[in-house]
């Protein structure tokens, strides 16, 4: 796969593409950056096909022992591939910042990103990739690590989606998803050749928003940090059925504060400490709407009788002022020649109340 045959497919092919292999933020790259995503995907490929290759070097070497310890060189390369390959199946070798030998409790939490991308991060011990090859036995040397995907359905029932392959010397990764909203759980282990699935932990289970509700239109993903508090009310963290108790201590271990409304966190309780008692709290709503879709390359599109610009895909993304009143907004598309048209029409209300404020005796 090389950037110049890449370029002769359209940019929502590419996206597709993109999607299907599991590249990161690919739903707001330009062409040329898919192309360049794409190609480095092609690329750790052929990396990891010589490293398999090396693999069956060294199944040869021990059938054939005699032979290679005649070669010091030979013997060399061979250690140096099982160390490598060693590192790229132990889920215990990450990059979370603690060494396999300090993890206590095997965990892996997911995230919800947006209504299409889960992140989940996962700390493994040691202990745990010993305990998973001396059960695997002879299956052991075709396993391979794997995130296992399960979606949840409304009877309580759990169906496997997918497998997706990971490596060692990582301790989070990120996974798409579809039809939002939907409910997920997954589980971290490694699979055999023969089908045979060692799980060494489990997820807890979160709920992907509707499309449409994400405020990052045209936007990379930030740090985790950045979003952290974003993340934790898209994972349930402010909802009535609330949030797991694993990513509520990972996301307070790592920012190194709490999370949660201020009654049951205290957090932000110093600013109620001022001595003019008359100032009142100030807190101001807005809204915007957002209207997204896609038409033919070379639509004509108008919303409001304005033009609307396509992106190179056909895709379009419109933010208007989203006023306190019933509105009705029709959607032009035409085709090229005027020989089509449809519209769409939609009708959006917005009813805005504001409550009576509520003050609360500080404790003593």
């Amino acid at each position: 796969m090389t950037a110049e045959k890449l370029r002769s497919h359209t940019a929502r092919d590419l996206a597709q593409m993109a999607r299907q292999n599991g590249v990161a933020g690919w739903h707001s790259m330009r062409k040329e950056e898919l192309i360049g995503s794409l190609v480095k995907l092609a690329r750790k490929r052929v990396l990891k096909t010589n490293v398999a290759h090396a693999s069956g070097v060294q199944n040869l070497s021990s059938s054939n022992g005699a032979s290679a310890s005649t070669d010091p060189q030979a013997l060399k390369s061979i250690h140096h591939l099982q160390q490598k390959l060693a590192t790229i199946k132990n889920l215990a070798s990450s990059t979370s910042g603690k060494n396999s030998s300090e993890v206590v409790d095997d965990r892996l939490v997911v995230m919800v990103r947006d209504p299409y991308w889960l992140h989940a991060y996962w700390e493994l011990s040691q202990r745990s990739v010993d305990r998973a090859q001396a059960a695997m036995g002879q299956h052991w040397h075709t396993a391979k690590p794997v995130l296992r995907i399960f979606r949840l359905m409304e009877a309580g029932t759990s169906v496997h989606q997918r497998d997706i392959a990971i490596h060692g010397g990582v301790s989070n990764w990120y996974i798409d998803v579809n039809d939002p909203p939907a409910e997920f759980r997954l589980a971290i282990g490694y699979l055999s050749e023969n089908g045979t699935f060692h799980c060494l932990a489990r997820s807890n289970s979160v709920q992907t928003p509707p499309a449409g509700t994400s405020d990052a239109v045209d936007e990379n993903w930030a740090d985790v940090a950045e979003n952290a508090d974003r993340i934790y009310a898209m994972s349930g963290g402010y909802s009535h059925r609330g949030t797991s108790r694993e990513l509520q201590e990972l996301l307070e271990e790592r920012l190194q504060r709490p999370l949660g409304t201020p009654m049951s966190t205290r957090f932000g309780h110093g600013a109620s400490s001022l001595d003019d008692t008359n100032n009142q709290m100030r807190f101001v709503i807005d809204a915007e709407l957002i209207i997204f879709g896609a038409a033919d390359r070379g639509a004509h599109v108008t919303l409001q009788g304005e033009p609307v610009q396509l992106r190179s895909d056909g895709t379009f993304a419109v933010r208007l002022n989203l006023p306190d009143r019933r509105q009705v907004i029709p959607i032009v598309a035409s085709t090229a020649d005027g020989v089509e048209q449809r519209t769409v029409i939609l009708a959006v209300e917005r009813n805005t109340k504001t409550m009576e404020p509520v003050v609360r005796d500080l404790p003593r």
